[in-house]
């Protein structure tokens, strides 16, 4: 009888990179639509272009590296760069905002370095903190959500407006904005104001149920396994950390550990940015020292540096430590204890 022989590995892994990006998709799918009810046409325009550029970029560059079309195109792992870098944009953003970012993030942040797998930096990020930094002023329009703001614009207004730059009728743009929640809270601080009452959360409200949304999408891909609880718990405890020494120390000036929590992007960011399987850290201790150390950096960013939300920034700082951390964090090896290299006896 012939058997058929293999090479190895002989034990098939329980899941392709397609399989886990599939469920990040659909752990997606919760916070678009809240963030579609909440903020409006302009998050699922966000959506569309930054997914259909991404794609069209990772194509291109394939292409030019000569390099095969299909396991990178049907990875789904372009899609999700795509989608997280626009639910991260303003929800009134101009038609090239997503489009230059996400090509921006394909081809510089991941198929310059190699492809997936091979980026030092998150590529949705760096595509986010370029558009932050290069067009200021397109990444501050956020419209008012819900009733009365950028969500009462129909379809075909929305359209009108990401596309052409025209609002319908009289409408003015001051009409549909309104500054996000740490936004209010940095213009409440640099006027001198006392944050300790309820003006920072003054319309803010919407982020807790959008962050709800998210979280649920979260808890779908730690059930299913596709992320592990190390970085998001880390993180997060990073974050009420900081924040709460902060706010203990001096409460008229700094936000209270709760608003850092849903005022901003830690809950989205903990769940579907840092905890990117190529980014991140890759041993168990190393995810609690990443991931508290993006908590740390986000709160003190906001805190003290130019920019309201340092999500973005504290994920990317982290990137640049994940080497030096796997290197001091990495498990004994069989046999031997800790890294002297000093044989134990058998068990």
């Amino acid at each position: 009888m012939k058997f058929p022989v293999q090479t190895s590995p002989h034990v098939e892994a329980p899941s392709s990179v397609a399989d886990v990006m599939t469920v990040v998709l659909w752990a997606l799918v919760p916070g678009t639509v809240a963030a579609v009810w909440l903020l409006g046409w302009g998050v699922l325009f966000n959506v569309a272009l930054a997914v259909g550029a991404a794609w069209l970029a990772e194509a291109l560059m394939l292409w030019l590296r000569a390099r095969p079309f299909k396991p990178a195109l049907t990875d789904r792992s372009v899609l999700i760069t795509g989608w997280i870098l626009a639910l991260c944009l303003p929800n009134l953003a101009p038609w090239w905002l997503p489009v230059v970012g996400a090509v921006f993030a394909v081809v510089v942040a991941k198929q310059l370095y190699g492809g997936i797998g091979y980026n030092l930096f998150n590529p949705a990020m760096v595509g986010y903190v370029v558009l932050l930094v290069s067009f200021p002023e397109a990444m501050t329009r956020w419209g008012a959500p819900v009733e009365g703001g950028a969500a009462s614009l129909a379809l075909a207004e929305a359209a009108q407006w990401t596309f052409l730059g025209v609002l319908p009728g009289a409408t003015a743009f001051d009409a549909l904005s309104q500054a996000t929640p740490l936004d209010q809270w940095r213009m409440v601080v640099t006027q001198g104001g006392d944050i300790t009452g309820a003006s920072i959360w003054q319309g803010g409200a919407w982020s807790v149920w959008l962050n709800l949304a998210f979280l649920a999408g979260g808890a779908w891909m730690l059930y299913r396994g596709a992320i592990r609880w190390h970085i998001p718990v880390a993180m997060i405890a990073g974050v009420l950390l900081t924040a709460g020494l902060l706010w203990g120390i001096d409460p008229e000036r700094f936000a209270d550990p709760l608003f850092h929590l849903v005022g901003g992007g830690v809950i989205f960011g903990a769940l579907f940015v840092a905890t990117d399987p190529v980014t991140a850290s890759t041993t168990p201790r190393g995810r609690l020292v990443f991931g508290f150390g993006i908590g740390v950096l986000a709160v003190l960013i906001r805190s003290f540096g130019n920019y309201p939300d340092g999500v973005a920034f504290a994920i990317l700082l982290m990137n640049l430590a994940v080497p030096l951390i796997d290197y001091y964090t990495q498990p004994p090896v069989f046999g031997r204890k800790g890294r002297s290299g000093t044989r134990t006896e058998g068990r």
